[in-house]
């Protein structure tokens, strides 16, 4: 019954999208207010349906549903609970409905926390947000429904793909979805100021929170996903470049971008064209990761879907809303004109360095995700594109880009003085360089990318400390700054820590494979290993060869690990762990 309820629940939500598409942009091209004000209660009662439907199919996984076709192919009884409510996002259909709920949570929220915006502008945006979810809603129903029944349920199911059972993958994808869903948000404010042909100070105020929350659920959701593939699949590095990890990176890169460009127009009333147009390719690249995901474009451990007719309705989506977008910035861009005077040595000129080396990156990992589709395609050819060169190709931007943050970050608004700035910097540039030098020192092979990334990324931490102590000048001015300022400086400074992690372990790595037994050490650099048992145990729902591993250093102790192969009976799968 819960199940029925949850499929009614969804197309109800589906006619109300349509609703909210149709009736407020009528009502704002109109100039009706009565018309415009629906579209904060349709924008809330979608979501609840919505919600309600995604509630239905969670307690349908919960409680071992096998009526259910999803819940058959996905779950099994001895699951965790974890994961049976984990298995209700790990498969297409679930992943599309969770998809959908966060594109209506995104529209409610903006219908609750928008009560500033002009009405006309509020009306269009909560449209534009619906429409997305009528394109989504249409796909679940008619290709993807997941309230589907089976006329003879089975005793059991079939479980869900054990590389999926791990706590890092449960909460991987609503962090992305909430990632790739906020973009649509800053899409949405894109496409209503262009259909109103104005974008101001104001405007950018608006649509900055959006991208900014994308960004950080971006962010813990590829490290989430990393951190899985480094001990699950055991591919190792800080980054394997595979196609679905680079979908999600390029709106990741075009993301952090926008927020840049949108305090520009923020700040200066400048970059008004670019920062709308940035908008859209970042929703855009959200739906291209979606498509290269559910298509069976691309063959990927991370990939959903393998279905022809799946992945051409998302590129009619696709299609539909990035290239009516482009379409209407194309009518309407010469409205957008810049205000304010744009200084090339001033913060504006920095952050447009900023936005081109970071638009360029994103576009050579586009290239090399799809050049071996079009190498194939157009010349006959199957090449593979690894990570040799999305390293060299990628990395100079990345280099670059680390060099000129600390100094742009300084650079004030209006009175632009390099050479000011960079005095204030000596201190921090000669200490990064010190740091480098000694890592070159100190170091047993000829590589520069250790050192190089230590001073690369020393200098943006110290770059981030000295702007931020150079606002204040006192402890008790620095505890008083706005959080805007602290969120600069940490994401600064994160980055700087995540430049050195990554130089450090390309540079200094040590592999070491060989056969190991019981109580017999043997050394991997300066750290002594040992194998101390080898234990057979039983899981929930899988049975393990678990290992204890002792690493020593100096004759004491750093840790105990426990690397395992595990067995999963049901769905006849083994899958290796590395230790904690």
């Amino acid at each position: 019954m819960i199940t029925e309820l949850g499929h009614f629940a969804l197309i109800l939500a589906f006619m109300i999208a349509i609703f909210q598409t149709v009736v407020p942009l009528i009502g704002a091209h109109k100039r009706w207010p009565g018309w415009m004000a629906v579209a904060e209660p349709a924008a809330q009662a979608q979501f609840f349906f919505t919600a309600f439907a995604f509630g239905a199919l969670v307690w349908a996984f919960v409680t071992s549903d096998f009526s259910l076709r999803l819940v058959t192919l996905n779950s099994h009884s001895a699951k965790p609970m974890l994961y049976k409510i984990s298995g209700t996002w790990g498969n297409h259909e679930g992943s599309m409905l969770l998809w959908v709920l966060i594109v209506s949570l995104f529209g409610a929220l903006a219908s609750v926390f928008g009560a500033g915006l002009p009405q006309t502008l509020k009306a269009r945006v909560l449209a534009v947000q619906a429409s997305i979810g009528v394109a989504f809603f249409a796909f679940i129903l008619f290709t993807s429904n997941p309230f589907l029944r089976l006329a003879v349920p089975p005793f059991d199911g079939q479980d869900l793909n054990p590389l999926l059972q791990d706590p890092g993958l449960a909460f991987h994808p609503p962090f992305l979805y909430l990632g790739y869903v906020g973009l649509s948000m800053a899409f949405s404010f894109a496409v209503a100021a262009l259909i109103e042909g104005r974008v101001d100070a104001a405007w950018a105020r608006w649509v900055r929170p959006w991208p900014l929350a994308a960004w950080i659920f971006l962010t813990i959701g590829i490290a989430l996903g990393s951190w899985w593939a480094y001990y699950e699949l055991g591919w190792g590095g800080f980054w394997f470049w595979d196609p679905v990890e680079n979908a999600s990176f390029m709106p990741w890169l075009l993301a952090a971008a926008l927020l840049h460009s949108a305090i520009v127009v923020e700040k200066r009333e400048s970059l008004k064209s670019w920062t709308i147009l940035l908008a859209i390719l970042a929703f855009g690249f959200s739906l291209i990761g979606t498509f290269i995901v559910r298509s069976g474009l691309l063959t990927s451990v991370h990939a959903f879907a393998n279905d022809a007719e799946r992945g051409i309705f998302i590129l009619m989506i696709l299609a539909f809303f990035t290239g009516g977008a482009l379409t209407l910035f194309a009518a309407r861009a010469q409205s957008m004109q810049a205000r304010g005077v744009f200084g090339l040595v001033r913060r504006e000129g920095a952050l447009v360095a900023n936005n081109i080396l970071l638009a360029v990156a994103c576009f050579v990992v586009f290239f090399g995700t799809l050049w071996p589709i079009v190498a194939e395609m157009a010349f006959g050819r199957k090449l593979s594109v690894g990570p040799p060169f999305f390293n060299s190709a990628f990395t100079p931007f990345m280099v670059l880009l680390g060099m000129i943050m600390p100094i742009g970050a300084m650079l004030p608004w209006k009175r632009g003085n390099l050479k000011q700035v960079i005095h204030k910097l000596r201190y921090a540039f000669v200490l990064a360089l010190a740091l480098g030098a000694l890592a070159w020192a100190v170091q047993t092979g000829r590589s520069a990318l250790g050192p190089v990334g230590l001073f690369l990324g020393s200098w943006m931490v110290f770059g981030a400390l000295v702007d931020l102590w150079g606002r204040t000048g006192s402890l008790a001015r620095l505890m008083r700054l706005p959080r805007a300022d602290w969120g600069k400086a940490t994401a600064h400074a994160g980055l700087g820590v995540t430049v050195f992690a990554i130089a450090g372990l390309t540079a200094w790595q040590q592999e070491d494979i060989r056969v190991a037994q019981i109580g017999a050490p043997f050394t991997a650099g300066a750290y002594e290993i040992r194998l101390d048992a080898v234990a057979r145990a039983r899981g929930p729902n899988y049975f393990t060869t678990m290992g204890t591993v002792t690493v020593t250093r100096a004759g004491k102790s750093v840790a105990v690990m426990h690397p395992e192969k595990r067995n999963y009976p049901v769905a006849k799968m083994p899958t290796h762990r590395g230790g904690d």
